[in-house]
């Protein structure tokens, strides 16, 4: 696929070996140039974590112990006091890195020995590359663990050893560093967990490689420019053109989750917003919703049908919130699933009940958005493989299910079956307290009210709610926002 302009290519390992050649094989440019730049960036990033003291390289035997030897000649030659430790011997180098191992002053590298990380003001980790994968062999994996025991900062270069560059696995150890300076582009697996956690901060460092390469990565960052072009209130708008939401949800104790995603709908552009919910729960909806209507929906065999009727002019209908787990729930939510003709999203305790489902076919686009349980209960795994495995699982429920998949994390991911996926930059702990994601689907229902491609409604909803929670915990901190005051800045969340 070609991704769309509003997302940041990232480039998988593969793609960045593909790109290297272009540029060296066809343009001519010459790779010792790159991997100078790579070398005196990652001398920079460094610096930077290590401003003063003795600064340690380990270097590996490939092309990443070369980016690691152009740091270490560039810091010694700005005075720094640096050891070079080598964990194969460095005969073993080739090509652009045994010219780099040339170009050292001073002492040459030391074989590798922990001991002689204590005291290190910070470590740079030039061990392996992006090309690796799978559990670190030793002597690599007693490496890495020795890195991570020296309590000092690690700087990684291109990814942190054990980490899989394109799919942020770390199937064994894997070096936990405070920065990672990535070479011309980030790789996938530097944004999604658990490679974003050992990636620290990302920091990418142009090479000299020219834009241009024949190559379509399938991943890209959502960022601000997710926004341009999104559907706004002009001065001929109706409350009906400007999108309307039906939020299905609500049962006996759980009336405050379908509240809150119909007011992150309104708050977000909704022209129109419904709750239909059991008649009985007028009240209680009545009393927390101004500016929202309501409709009541009877119990038993005729609540579909009711339901069908209140979203035949909806542009978009939330499914889920606060339903219950009742076995009429989910075959109420099971049905919904299947008649619906709008686009859906399906929430909390929507995805529970579509657990162990055969899901049909759909006209229109749905939307499922579960954290790591959830998830692992649609697909019958634990949700400790989902955190492990976040991409795979998060493509085969898309691929299974036919729907776009927003599995929620600090690296949320939106995976579009068999085609792109999109990842949110995440940092915004004060997201991380109950009822944000009922924001989140209210954010998802106005989004795909607005009548857009589903996929970029999808991530434009994720980022907006991303802002939110970044502005909500300014005059609070992230410990003190609670979801009412992430839907009070939806409004800015969504403007520039």
């Amino acid at each position: 696929m070609t991704l769309p302009g509003w997302l940041a290519p990232l480039p998988d390992a593969e793609q960045m070996r593909a790109t290297d050649r272009w540029a060296i094989d066809e343009l001519l440019v010459p790779s010792l140039d790159l991997m100078e730049r790579a070398g005196e960036g990652l001398a920079s990033v460094t610096a930077r974590y290590g401003p003063a003291g003795r600064v340690v390289v380990v270097c590996g035997k490939g092309n990443n112990g070369g980016d690691g030897l152009v740091a270490a000649r560039r810091l010694r030659e700005a005075c720094r006091a640096v050891d070079v430790l080598a964990v194969w011997p460095p005969d073993q180098l080739q090509g652009d890195a045994a010219v780099q191992l040339g170009r050292l002053p001073g002492n040459p590298p030391e074989p590798f020995d922990g001991s002689k990380l204590d005291g290190a003001a910070v470590i740079v980790d030039a061990l392996l590359g992006t090309g690796t994968t799978g559990p670190p062999r030793d002597p690599a994996g007693a490496v890495i663990e020795a890195m991570n025991a020296a309590g000092a900062p690690v700087v990684a270069a291109d990814v942190p050893s054990g980490v899989d560059a394109s799919t942020g696995e770390a199937p064994g150890a894997a070096v936990q560093a405070v920065a990672t300076a990535t070479f011309h582009l980030a790789k996938p697996g530097l944004w999604i967990n658990p490679g974003k956690t050992h990636a620290g901060e990302v920091e990418v460092i142009a090479i000299g490689t020219p834009d241009g390469a024949p190559v379509q990565p399938w991943a890209g960052l959502i960022g601000p420019a997710v926004r341009d072009g999104l559907p706004r209130r002009a001065a001929h708008s109706t409350k009906f053109s400007s999108g309307n939401v039906v939020v299905i949800g609500g049962s006996p104790g759980l009336t405050r989750a379908p509240t809150m995603s119909a007011m992150a709908a309104m708050r977000t552009g909704a022209g129109y917003v419904t709750v239909a919910a059991r008649a009985s729960l007028e009240a209680a909806f009545s009393a927390r919703l101004l500016e929202a209507m309501f409709k009541g929906l009877p119990e038993g065999d005729d609540a579909v049908d009711a339901a069908l009727e209140a979203v035949a002019r909806a542009d978009a209908v939330v499914l889920g919130p606060g339903l219950g787990r009742t076995d009429a729930a989910r075959a109420f939510a099971r049905a919904l699933f299947e008649r619906i003709e709008v686009p859906l999203v399906v929430d909390a305790d929507g995805l529970n009940a579509l657990a162990g489902y055969e899901f049909p076919k759909r006209a229109a686009p749905a939307v499922l958005t579960p954290h790591a349980g959830e998830l692992g209960r649609l697909l019958e795994v634990e949700s400790s493989e989902v955190d492990a495995h976040r991409l795979a699982h998060a493509r085969a429920m898309a691929d299974r299910s036919g729907a776009i998949v927003v599995l929620k994390g600090d690296d949320t991911l939106v995976v579009r079956p068999g085609s792109g996926v999109a990842i949110s930059p995440g940092g915004a702990p004060a997201l991380a307290t109950a009822g944000t994601g009922d924001v989140l689907s209210g954010v998802l229902g106005a989004m795909l009210a607005k009548r857009m491609d589903a996929f970029h409604a999808t991530c434009a909803a994720v980022y907006v709610h991303l802002r939110a929670g970044k502005l909500a915990a300014e005059p609070y901190g992230p410990d003190g926002v609670i979801a009412s005051d992430v839907i009070a800045r939806l409004p800015a969340g969504l403007n520039n």
